[in-house]
């Protein structure tokens, strides 16, 4: 299929890749100007990645299509498709300075506008009813800060940071505020406290996400003390989950086996899905530590806090509040696949977490989660030598754009690159194509969230 690019390509003499790359970087260093995004002034493509934009065998990340966008004055939908019969394409290319078009589905700058207004419009007038009820904490008060902290745990493993992060300060700020009036009746301070600890462990997420452990922890401290005030032991120990989470990924795993046993400690059954994720989460420790028998351990406990829960007021509200079969599947997976487990049970593990996401129902998926199943996949085909089969469960990872590029997404890409660098694979053609790709993915930064 001759797609847009190609013929343009042709057109301006470009086919060559020297020259192709000279007028990419040129195209980037112009975009990172007139958006004020100077990582996109580094980019450039390898030659093969080169020829497989041109030959049409792979689609190129999203920085990389804004940058293709830019350079060729079309957006990217017409580009990576046949051009249309009839339409004439200037053979001038576009560096005009200005509007960059990206891609005719983009909403216009009105709407955009008049949705960033609106938000604000919601945050003001959330805080005149707070005042309001000046003498006590009234039922519509509540009843605000009980929707967005339901609305923002649902929306958070789906989306991306930057569209939750300046509602969580928000209410956070103002759960806070209300504790420190004096307002409350006691029986408010426990209901308040609760949700205190959900918008602080949501934050201490965010944190990590961020790659900022030292605040992640800072604010998980904060959540596992208003827990303890409002008395909920479901919430302590999802607190110590996410401990766990954050040493692990910090990369203290005996932290994250001693968090992850504090919060089992906490719990007696019947339990939510929480029991199930602090088995699995010490599963995937003891895999860095390489403790088999403790691994396996895990995973069975794992598996049998599954059949036992019994769904709490946490799993109700869902989200990044529970912990659903595709999670735990894919904690399985990457345990397997970091613990080195030989023969096929690694990689089958890992196809099986990428197949429950790709078959999950919306209330379950989870992109980080996604993309960590993909990585694991990955790993474990790179162990047996299939450079073409890593490529392509990895490939939709890349695809990402940054917004979505939190920590532990690359973490889990900086593993498959280190495993392509090591042993035979590592003088293969393909597999120094693959480090490339994954190198521009892990140079992109996650773009500053809004103040």
């Amino acid at each position: 299929m001759r797609t847009l690019l190609q013929l343009l390509t042709a057109q301006r003499d470009w086919q060559s890749y020297p020259t192709f790359r000279a007028q990419f970087e040129r195209s980037a260093r112009e975009l990172a100007e007139v958006e004020g995004t100077p990582h996109l002034a580094g980019l450039a493509p390898s030659e093969r990645t080169y020829e497989r934009w041109y030959s049409g065998e792979s689609k190129p990340v999203p920085d990389a299509r804004r940058v293709l966008a830019h350079m060729f004055g079309h957006p990217i939908s017409e580009l990576l498709t046949p051009p249309v019969v009839g339409v004439h394409h200037p053979v001038a290319a576009s560096h005009a300075r200005g509007p960059v078009v990206t891609d005719h589905s983009m909403p216009d700058a009105n709407a955009y506008e008049m949705g960033r207004q609106a938000t604000m419009a919601s945050s003001r007038a959330l805080r005149y009813a707070v005042m309001a009820e000046s003498n006590s904490v009234g039922p519509e008060t509540f009843g605000h800060i009980r929707d967005e902290v339901t609305r923002l745990g649902t929306a958070y493993p789906r989306v991306a940071l930057h569209e939750v992060f300046s509602d969580l300060v928000e209410v956070q700020d103002l759960i806070f505020r209300l504790l420190e009036s004096g307002r409350t009746t006691p029986a408010q301070a426990v209901d308040l406290h609760l949700l205190a600890s959900m918008t602080s462990g949501m934050l201490a997420k965010a944190s990590h996400d961020l790659s900022d452990a030292k605040s992640a922890m800072m604010q998980a401290r904060a959540a596992y003390i208003c827990a303890d005030q409002a008395g909920h032991n479901g919430m302590r120990a999802w607190v110590r989950s996410l401990q766990s989470l954050i040493s692990y990924w910090a990369g203290r795993p005996e932290d994250a086996v001693t968090y992850a046993a504090r919060g089992a400690a906490l719990l007696s059954a019947p339990s939510g899905t929480v029991a199930v994720w602090l088995a699995s989460q010490e599963a995937c420790a003891h895999a860095v530590l390489g403790d088999r028998d403790h691994v396996r351990a895990a995973l069975r406990r794992a598996a049998d806090a599954r059949d036992a829960a019994v769904l709490d007021d946490l799993d109700a509200i869902g989200g990044i509040f529970t912990f659903p079969q595709p999670r735990e599947t894919y904690y399985a997976a990457e345990a397997h696949v970091l613990l080195g487990t030989p023969g096929p049970e690694k990689e089958h593990a890992a196809q099986e977490a990428v197949r429950a996401y790709s078959a999950a129902p919306a209330d379950e998926w989870a992109f980080g989660a996604e993309a960590g199943a993909r990585t694991d996949l990955a790993l474990a085909r790179i162990a047996r030598g299939d450079i073409d089969g890593a490529a392509e469960a990895v490939g939709p990872v890349l695809d990402l754009p940054p917004a979505q590029r939190k920590n532990g997404i690359v973490i889990s890409a900086l593993r498959v690159h280190k495993a392509l660098s090591a042993g035979p694979v590592r003088t293969a053609t393909r597999a120094k194509e693959l480090r490339d790709e994954l190198e521009l993915f892990t140079s992109t930064p996650t773009p500053a969230l809004p103040r």
